[in-house]
């Protein structure tokens, strides 16, 4: 901050325009009654003398607060006293904001995502942005004192395939120089459970070993996993680590249906798989892999081919047969001429016998 000129012989004092600004009495400064002696520190050690001469007086602040808005004067002492001030204006950058949830996403329902950024002047521009598009928001400011607080509000639909989610609130501000300050947040999305019993590849025989995987997805993670058998007890070199069942040297009489089941806060799922056990030397007829979707096609194409080959050879017949009258037609044509003309030659020489004559 420069400091009006002044004159010789003059004293100059800083101080604060208003008694709230800087409650401090000002300092006199006479630059040639001592030359020699250092010019005394303002009371404030945020206060620097940089520069101080008969012309100038520079002084600069450090780690500037809103609080030291105000005007500054700076007065000139002659005959007449003169002072002008300078306006100190602050600017308060946001920091990083915050994300708030006022109630649990719960699938099928709405979530209330608060942005806020508590402390900044002039007000910060807030904006939401998911899957690079900006969502609209209720935006609202509080004045806290020489600062203001600036929240904005949105209501999101929510099922589960958006839990894990992505989305951001940016703030901007004209004293971030064109950068903004951003918070992700990740939509928590909470539904019930689902429940999958993986099947063991092919067919299983006396003495061989059974694991069942039941995969399990639910927000929150369903923590037990129930295994049971319908209508019976699980047998009893059943093994059950977590979502996996096992059972060794299977016999016959551990034929049934096994149940898995798992349950949050938010619902219960189940799945089953019914074991069937063959003697070790059955002979067991293989059913194709080929999807019967797949088979319906290829004859479905086939008889459209069929189709189109009979339409084909049908219209090159008719064709055919048709040209092949034309021609004997053309030919019957030509037969009549020679046949007229044979007739008329006879009746020419007719007529020349009875010229002659």
């Amino acid at each position: 901050m420069d400091i009006p000129s002044f004159y010789e012989d003059s004293a100059t004092s800083w101080g604060p325009d208003t008694k709230d600004s800087m409650p401090r009495s000002p300092t006199l400064y006479s630059p040639l009654a001592r030359p020699s002696t250092p010019p005394t520190s303002l009371k404030d050690d945020r206060f620097q003398m940089v520069l101080f001469t008969p012309r100038l007086v520079r002084i600069t602040l450090t780690n500037v607060s809103v609080t030291d808005e105000g005007g500054y004067f700076c007065q000139l002492y002659t005959d007449d006293t003169h002072h002008q001030v300078a306006t100190l204006s602050v600017s308060v950058p946001p920091d990083t904001p915050t994300v708030e949830v006022r109630q649990e996403a719960v699938e099928g329902g709405e979530v209330e995502l608060t942005c806020l950024s508590p402390r900044s002047k002039p007000p910060a521009t807030l904006r939401w942005i998911r899957d690079r598009r900006e969502i609209p928001g209720v935006v609202s400011q509080q004045e806290n004192g020489k600062t203001v607080s600036v929240s904005s509000t949105i209501r999101l639909p929510v099922e589960r395939r958006d839990n894990g989610a992505a989305v951001s609130c940016e703030a901007s501000h004209p004293a971030l120089g064109g950068q903004k300050r951003v918070r992700h947040y990740r939509l928590d999305v909470y539904f019930a459970p689902t429940v999958r019993i993986i099947p063991p590849p092919g067919i299983l025989r006396e003495g061989d070993s059974l694991s069942l995987t039941c995969s399990i997805t639910g927000n929150p993670l369903p923590r037990d996993v129930q295994w049971t058998k319908i209508n019976d007890t699980l047998p009893e070199r059943a093994e059950i680590s977590g979502p996996t069942l096992q059972v060794s040297r299977l016999s016959q009489s551990h034929n049934g249906t096994y149940l898995c089941q798992a349950q949050n806060n938010y619902g219960r799922a189940a799945d089953h798989y019914t074991l069937l056990v063959y003697d070790p030397g059955a002979v067991i007829e293989t059913h194709s892999a080929v999807p019967y979707a797949v088979i319906g096609g290829v004859l479905a194409l086939l008889v459209f081919t069929i189709i189109c080959v009979l339409i084909i050879t049908i219209w090159c017949s008719v064709r055919q047969k048709g040209s092949y009258l034309t021609h004997e037609a053309s030919g019957l044509d030509e037969h009549g001429e020679v046949q007229e003309a044979f007739l008329n030659g006879n009746d020419a020489s007719q007529g020349k016998k009875e010229y002659l004559l």
